[in-house]
């Protein structure tokens, strides 16, 4: 497996010729909408900087498969469930809601929490994700959670691996002081299988946003 990083929540997964693409940004963004072809595309929710679907390109003259809202769904050899989150810490009330998205492929799971900014894990959000290997999570603050809250939600998933995103440098910084890996450098993108990941502890991945 192949992770790369496209900036705020944006990211290229591949498998082999499998590739699934996680909230690129829409050509009405002010970031750069990312450049590859993928066999789907997750959104989280419904705004510029997260929505780009026409960004990605077909495979093959076959257009992507475009998942954006809760729910069972297959693409591939990806076994996908969206789980519906709330975009703030007032039950949606200011900024509605977004979705989380756990990915079954190359038996690891992964989970992008998509914009996340609840206080808390709910119950019913820690049994529906089960068991997590590879965590995409947004540590930001302002519009999502911060690096706080973050550390105290991994805490909650317990991943194996927890790639950091939404964020600035600073935040970033905070984050890793704050789960005690300040160390972490940047990488240009993160290849992987099962056997690479650690066994009963978390270790953070910090990714560099690719060019296009």
């Amino acid at each position: 497996m192949i992770i790369t990083y496209y900036g705020l929540s944006c990211f290229k997964v591949s498998s082999g010729e499998f590739v699934l693409a996680f909230d690129p940004p829409s050509k009405k963004s002010a970031l750069k909408s990312p450049r590859f072809q993928a066999d789907g595309v997750l959104i989280s929710h419904d705004h510029d900087n997260h929505n780009g679907y026409e960004a990605i390109s077909a495979k093959e003259g076959k257009e992507p498969i475009k998942i954006s809202s809760p729910g069972e769904y297959e693409i591939g050899q990806a076994d996908i469930e969206g789980i519906l989150s709330r975009h703030d810490d007032q039950s949606g009330k200011k900024l509605g809601s977004s979705t989380i998205y756990t990915v079954s492929l190359e038996e690891m799971r992964l989970c992008h929490m998509g914009d996340f900014g609840e206080a808390e894990l709910r119950p019913e959000t820690r049994e529906a994700l089960g068991r997590i290997d590879i965590l995409f999570l947004p540590i930001g603050g302002k519009d999502v959670i911060g690096p706080e809250t973050a550390v105290k939600i991994a805490s909650q998933i317990e991943p194996r691996l927890i790639i950091p995103m939404h964020y600035e440098k600073k935040e970033l910084n905070d984050f890793l002081k704050e789960i005690g890996q300040s160390g972490a450098k940047p990488e240009n993108k993160l290849t992987l299988k099962k056997k690479d990941l650690p066994e009963n502890k978390t270790i953070v991945s910090v990714l560099s946003p690719a060019v296009n």
